[in-house]
């Protein structure tokens, strides 16, 4: 499942722009298609053109009722109401704006979460973070009296929702990509990488074009 959202505000009309002589949708659509751990590739969308271009690649779509398609709307809602529009076991939740996670990282998520036994309700991709955090003026992951270096600080991982596997009945059951007994792997900084201003467009774009597009990719 790819979600679009026509009212991108910090990076206008950013899934669709011109990226790399392609386009984020396009080439998520495109790397997505080629898995073959994949039955189907499902866009959700309000974007008139982000339906067209996935319907041309041959993926399905499902056009999202405009209430979960404002600034406002709460993603716990939009999560499950996707969700209940999917009809699948098993839901890929794989974002375009993090258009430099390789084949081989999403058939390898995909595979450990299959085989694992319900050990785990949801497997998603996150960083990790060693920086000197501050919360109400307080450092929140070290003591000041204490000053350790950044290699020292406590492994703190953020998620990236690059890649979110779990199951349809999960993501309706608690309104997120994210279950209740969640195993988190770590991703690398280049597949990490998530579009979120303009300066990581640009930065994204330029590393996408260094590394090979999508041979890359599929390296």
């Amino acid at each position: 499942m790819v979600a679009v959202r026509a009212g991108s505000v910090r990076v206008p009309i950013k899934n669709t722009r011109p990226f790399a002589g392609t386009t984020l949708l396009e080439s998520k659509l495109v790397q997505l298609k080629r898995l073959p751990a994949l039955d189907s590739v499902v866009v959700n969308s309000d974007d008139p053109l982000a339906l067209s271009i996935a319907a041309e690649l041959g993926c399905e779509t499902v056009t999202r009722d405009p209430r979960y398609a404002t600034n406002t709307a709460s993603m716990s809602d939009v999560y499950a109401h996707m969700a209940t529009q999917c009809e699948a076991d098993v839901i890929v939740y794989a974002n375009c704006t993090s258009p430099l996670v390789r084949d081989a990282t999403i058939e390898r998520l995909i595979a450990e979460f299959v085989g694992g036994d319900g050990r785990f309700d949801s497997l998603n991709t996150g960083s990790l973070v060693k920086e000197f955090l501050f919360r109400d003026n307080r450092p929140i992951n070290y003591d000041l009296a204490a000053q350790p270096r950044s290699q020292d600080l406590p492994d703190i991982l953020a998620l990236n929702f690059a890649i979110n596997v779990l199951n349809r009945k999960t993501m309706i059951k608690y309104r997120n990509v994210v279950g209740r007994a969640p195993r988190l792997r770590i991703i690398d900084d280049v597949e990490a990488i998530d579009i979120d201003t303009p300066l990581d467009f640009w930065i994204a774009e330029r590393l996408y074009v260094e590394r090979g597009g999508h041979s890359f990719l599929m390296s």
